[in-house]
């Protein structure tokens, strides 16, 4: 196990390393940020968010939490949400969920888990509006990957029906919203082609007059 002393001294010998290179980066970086994406992603240490898309400090505002949830009860999400999307003024939004998702497994249990039983309880939901697409399939693995997909399509959704997103679209900001799958086998991002970037695309009941 590393010494988090070692850790500092890993830190001070990457900034040294870049400051090298650019003498103004971390001076510039200092005023202020202007990221074009938001990613919203699972809290599992193997996936890296600015490294997986080959971009560096200041490219990605980033919220992580268990199984990359965009629950509507989340005060700490929608207020990553806010920030992003009315202040930064992000134009891409992107959910991304990854193969083997502990906390999916989890959902797809009947263990009691204890304090996280209430997060995982938005993803049994989704477990249980598509019961009918795991019928005839044995493999828990793909189980667990289809479950992976779902989730991600349906927090996309989710984002989308915030009062936040579509105060965006009306003001017409541009904004879209994405649902990525993370292979951690290869390291390699797949678009879940699960894109939603206007009002349109949502149920009447979830239109807001905004």
């Amino acid at each position: 196990m590393t010494d988090p002393k070692q850790l500092i001294e890993n830190n001070h010998a990457w900034a040294a390393t870049i400051q090298e290179d650019n003498p103004d980066f971390f001076a510039n970086m200092a005023k202020g940020q202007s990221p074009k994406y938001l990613w919203i992603g699972c809290a599992d240490s193997r996936v890296p968010a600015t490294q997986a898309l080959g971009l560096g400090p200041g490219d990605v505002f980033v919220h992580r939490n268990v199984a990359n949830l965009a629950v509507h009860t989340d005060l700490n999400m929608l207020t990553v949400l806010q920030y992003a999307v009315e202040h930064l003024k992000v134009e891409h939004v992107i959910v991304c969920g990854h193969q083997h998702c502990g906390g999916v497994q989890a959902a797809m249990s009947n263990t009691d888990f204890g304090q996280i039983n209430p997060w995982l309880r938005s993803i049994k939901d989704t477990y249980r509006a598509h019961a009918a697409e795991f019928e005839g399939i044995e493999d828990q693995a793909s189980r667990v990957d289809l479950l992976v997909r779902l989730n991600v399509a349906t927090q996309v959704r989710n984002l989308a029906e915030t009062d936040i997103i579509q105060k965006a679209w009306k003001a017409g900001q541009s904004l879209q919203i994405h649902g990525w799958l993370f292979t951690l086998e290869t390291g390699k991002v797949t678009d879940l082609e699960k894109t939603i970037s206007g009002p349109d695309e949502l149920t009447s009941i979830h239109r807001l007059d905004v």
